[in-house]
């Protein structure tokens, strides 16, 4: 009799068991929240609008603000090229994650997809990896809060005083238990920062540059150039599969998707050229730096609601994760228990917590928020995009034949998957040299000043 179970107890993928999985995927079975009919808490209940809002504020956040400072590394011909190409490329990755979603409706986050693709060591590392890279975001988006900060009051109180400001602010705009009650947050921020850009435009063609230098193509290293990639490369590392996981109709993810990569990519193209344009290449990071004070005071003002409302979502994100894994199934995910307030609210802290340590204390922060990206976000967002497809086509519609049948698929996943190993080995590589750099240059500052 032929096997019915692979090497990892799954169903053979020619087995009956497992063209049964195939009809059942995307019909609800096993979701993570199940049936929330009558339950105090509930938490599919968002809008395919509402998460792309929600992706939007998380994604085109303090990162827009470094385009045009990349642009000037390389030029605007290669930026240009690669934004676009990297746009595109997300957005068929996306296609990947959000179909493996719709397959397999009891993964919650990159760990529970970590657990089907490689079992229980692939569970700790990708859920590790997620909360890593969400607790970096936090801290990322504290020091552009404090930045701004900074700015308005004419660094009129210590950075680290304001520092602390910002970090309660943000734990207290990420204790929401759901994602429904952060998306029009989420709404009002993306906006925001689309407004901030937008003013950030304005002042740069109000004060342009005299004598700025603008070049279609700048010879570069390997380094440099790859810095300039960056920003687009991690900003699209979103953290789809937990904002899926509450959406109403999962179904509807890719709209969403569609939305975030057309609205981003655009965006991206249109702010890093207008700016670099009217600044030159003495464009600082972020751009607000570069324009007059009133001009940096406003963008800043209007910039840091996003900053704000972006660091509560990946401190919520951090949060999320641990508390499902505690409680998946139980009592405390859908009811106001003691116990699941007070373990939500301390996760939150301490997601913040650590962001506010890590930011202020480690003064090579933004380059080993560098090594983070490289070493999860670009496997999150391109390569183990090719790996959910290959192993739903061979698991699920028919083995290595169907692998060799659907081949253009095979190809394109394959490539997805060399693609996020080159972008993590080669990012990885460069932020280690720019922290060497920094070290035996002596630009490492000291950690908790003002």
């Amino acid at each position: 009799m032929a096997a019915t179970t692979d090497a990892h107890s799954r169903p053979h993928p020619n087995s009956k068991e497992a063209q049964a999985a195939f009809q059942e995927v995307g019909q609800g079975k096993d979701d993570v929240f199940g049936e929330e009919g009558g339950h105090e808490i509930r938490y599919k209940t968002l809008s395919w609008q509402l998460v792309s809002a929600l992706m939007i504020a998380e994604i085109v956040s303090n990162g827009m603000l470094t385009l045009p400072n990349a642009m000037a590394a390389v030029g605007i011909v290669p930026s240009l090229v690669l934004t676009v190409f990297l746009g595109i490329f997300a957005l068929y990755t996306a296609k990947l994650l959000i179909d493996f979603k719709i397959n397999h409706p009891d993964v919650h986050n990159m760990g529970d997809a970590g657990f089907i693709l490689f079992g229980p060591v692939g569970r700790e590392v990708l859920s590790a990896g997620t909360i890593i890279f969400a607790i970096f975001g936090t801290g990322s988006e504290l020091l552009a809060g404090q930045q701004a900060l900074s700015t308005l009051s004419n660094n009129g109180l210590c950075a680290t005083v304001l520092l602390v400001i910002f970090s309660i602010a943000t734990f207290l705009v990420s204790l929401p238990r759901t994602l429904q009650n952060l998306s029009w947050l989420g709404l009002f921020s993306a906006v925001m920062i689309t407004i901030c850009g937008i003013l950030v435009m304005v002042g740069a063609g109000a004060n342009p540059v005299p004598d700025r230098v603008v070049a279609a193509t700048v010879p570069t290293s390997f380094v440099q150039a790859f810095l300039a990639i960056t920003g687009p490369v991690f900003a699209y590392a979103g953290l789809f599969f937990i904002l899926i996981s509450e959406m109403r109709r999962p179904q509807d993810a890719m709209k969403a998707a569609v939305v975030l990569q057309g609205f981003s990519t655009t965006f991206y193209s249109v702010f890093g050229v207008v700016v670099y344009v009217y600044i030159g290449s003495t464009v600082a990071s972020p751009a607000t730096f570069s324009l007059p004070p009133v001009w940096a005071k406003t963008t800043f003002a209007i910039g840091m609601v996003n900053f704000l409302i972006a660091g509560a979502l990946y401190s919520h994100t951090a949060a999320k994760l641990i508390y499902i894994r505690l409680f998946r199934h139980t009592r405390h995910v859908h009811s106001h228990t003691v116990g699941g307030w007070f373990t939500w609210t301390f996760l939150c802290f301490v997601a913040t917590a650590i962001a506010f340590i890590l930011a202020s204390a480690v003064p090579i922060f933004s380059d080993l928020t560098g090594v983070t990206a490289s070493l999860f976000a670009a496997w999150y967002t391109y390569g183990i995009a090719g790996m959910f497809w290959i192993h739903d086509t061979f698991y699920l519609t028919g083995g290595a034949e169907a692998l060799k049948r659907r081949w253009l698929g095979t190809t394109l996943a394959t490539f997805t998957i060399l693609g996020g190993a080159f972008i993590c080995v080669a990012g990885t590589y460069v932020s280690i040299k720019l922290i060497a750099d920094a070290y035996r240059e002596g630009l490492v500052g000291k950690p908790f000043t003002c």
